[in-house]
């Protein structure tokens, strides 16, 4: 990567889910209007590669934006285990307490922390051999990139965010050094 590395992140659209529910690598629904679909393609260089999570969220998106985009697991949301699908307020106080005091390290019974979503979030990226590309994903993932390329401190994760449907562009140097982040 002798000049480095552009990457177009796109978090899925909103869900169809209630609010308030956990849902992490659930399978949901989330459909793209027309309008916010020709909207987010004004937004990207055209004819790019797109890597994408499995999940349908993402995939449905990716399919709308290339006619073969590259499935990889690595970039599925956070697992929460034994709390997918259940309403926050249902949740053990004791296991949101615990998961508070170590936001990024904390598992959820049978789930994973943020710090493994970072782990394999940044392996799905170095097998992204091209200069630029899509990838249409969550956004975990998206905050745990950026908490990574970004030096954030663990108490500065949760201050990352992306908006349904957003497009934050990431330039690397050749060394993997940030050059550039934007937010469209």
């Amino acid at each position: 990567m002798a000049e480095g590395f552009r990457l177009h992140l796109i978090r899925h659209p909103k869900p169809q889910i209630d609010a308030g529910i956990c849902y992490g690598q659930r399978e949901i629904l989330a459909e793209i209007e027309l309008a916010d679909l020709r909207d987010l393609q004004s937004r990207l260089p055209a004819e790019l590669p797109v890597w994408t999570s499995p999940l349908r969220r993402c995939h449905d998106l990716a399919l709308a934006l290339h006619p073969v985009p590259q499935l990889d697991a690595d970039l599925a949301e956070i697992h929460f285990g034994e709390w997918e699908g259940l309403a926050w307020d249902d949740i053990p106080r004791h296991e949101l307490d615990a998961w508070a005091a170590d936001v990024v390290g904390y598992a959820p019974p049978g789930g994973e922390s943020p710090r493994q979503l970072q782990a394999r979030a940044r392996q799905a990226i170095a097998r992204i051999n091209v200069p630029e590309a899509v990838v249409v994903t969550h956004g975990g993932v998206i905050r745990a990139l950026l908490a990574h390329w970004l030096g954030l401190a663990d108490d500065a994760w949760l201050t990352v965010s992306a908006d349904f449907l957003s497009v934050t562009t990431v330039e690397l140097d050749a060394n993997g050094r940030v050059r550039r982040v934007t937010k469209r």
